[in-house]
């Protein structure tokens, strides 16, 4: 039996759910159920009846399942894949920074650990970041968090001027700067460019991208573009699935080395041992879930 059809076998065996990010390997992206952004398939996940959540992600994303399915078994298949991003900013630290701006509303990225979104008020994706801040009140400061980039961009959408951001970012998304982008727009003068708000080209850049989109928003223009060519800032996993969409245009990302290794670092192996052992289970403490899950659903109805 084929390592595929093995998976496909325990997922009925189990009655499990197999999700997995944009960014996955293609050969886990091809055996999942759902493949999306955090948003979709936090939404998937909290609408699923199935008992056992499979995530092909990182431990944030797998924690935001439990939280929304505290009666369901959720795995991680690999512990190891965590998240630069989530790691720019603890609890504590957010406490602290809290106890600097009294009465603040607090949106955290759902790039974050259980027990900074057990201290949000709102969670957001980079799908509705805008519109979830753009609909605070306008008297109230905002602290966001942890991705500078990602909220410098929501500063300049939504005109709001008592926004305060954290100074975090993506390791991978940081790295792709206006440079990164000239010199791509160099080698393809004719393409279409296309970048994620957590890039550090993103708003520097503005006047030479195309179009700020949200790993979701980059499937949905993969599908509907008819660009002969497309440079995409953001991690490379996304090209597969743009690719598969259409096969007509040529989608390639401004910097190859562009690789989250978290996001690498299930395969399709490590999925087959989790199901089959119900391997890495994730728990998020009842409290922590409680506070955190607020939040998370107000993201969700965003």
């Amino acid at each position: 039996m084929s390592l595929e059809a093995e998976v496909l076998a325990l997922k009925e065996e189990r009655n499990a759910l197999l999700l997995a990010h944009n960014y996955q390997l293609p050969e886990v992206q091809d055996a999942a159920d759902l493949v999306g952004d955090s948003l979709y398939l936090s939404r998937k996940a909290a609408e699923t009846d199935r008992p056992v959540i499979c995530f092909a992600g990182v431990r944030f994303m797998a924690e935001t399942a439990k939280i929304l399915n505290p009666e369901k078994t959720v795995l991680l298949p690999d512990l190891a894949a965590g998240c630069g991003l989530a790691d720019a900013i603890t609890a504590e630290q957010l406490r602290t920074w809290k106890g600097e701006h009294p009465g603040a509303v607090v949106v955290a990225y759902v790039n974050t650990s259980a027990d900074v979104k057990a201290e949000a008020d709102y969670c957001c994706t980079s799908s509705n970041a805008v519109r979830i801040v753009g609909g605070l009140p306008p008297e109230k400061e905002v602290l966001f968090l942890p991705d500078v980039f990602l909220g410098e961009w929501v500063r300049a959408q939504t005109g709001r001027k008592n926004m305060h951001l954290w100074t975090g970012d993506c390791p991978v998304h940081a790295k792709l700067r206006p440079e990164t982008l000239r010199m791509a727009r160099a080698a393809h003068p004719e393409a279409e460019v296309v970048a994620h708000p957590e890039c550090g080209c993103g708003t520097a850049a503005l006047p030479h991208v195309d179009r700020i989109l949200s790993t979701d928003g980059m499937v949905r223009f993969a599908s509907e573009t008819r660009a002969k060519e497309v440079l995409v800032a953001t991690e490379v996993g996304i090209l597969h699935r743009m690719r598969k969409l259409n096969p007509e245009t040529n989608f390639l990302p401004i910097q190859e080395g562009a690789i989250c290794p978290y996001m690498k670092q299930i395969d399709l192996t490590d999925v087959r041992d989790s199901l089959a052992q119900l391997r890495f289970q994730i728990e998020v403490p009842t409290e922590t879930a409680r506070k955190a899950r607020l939040s998370l659903e107000r993201m969700i109805a965003s």
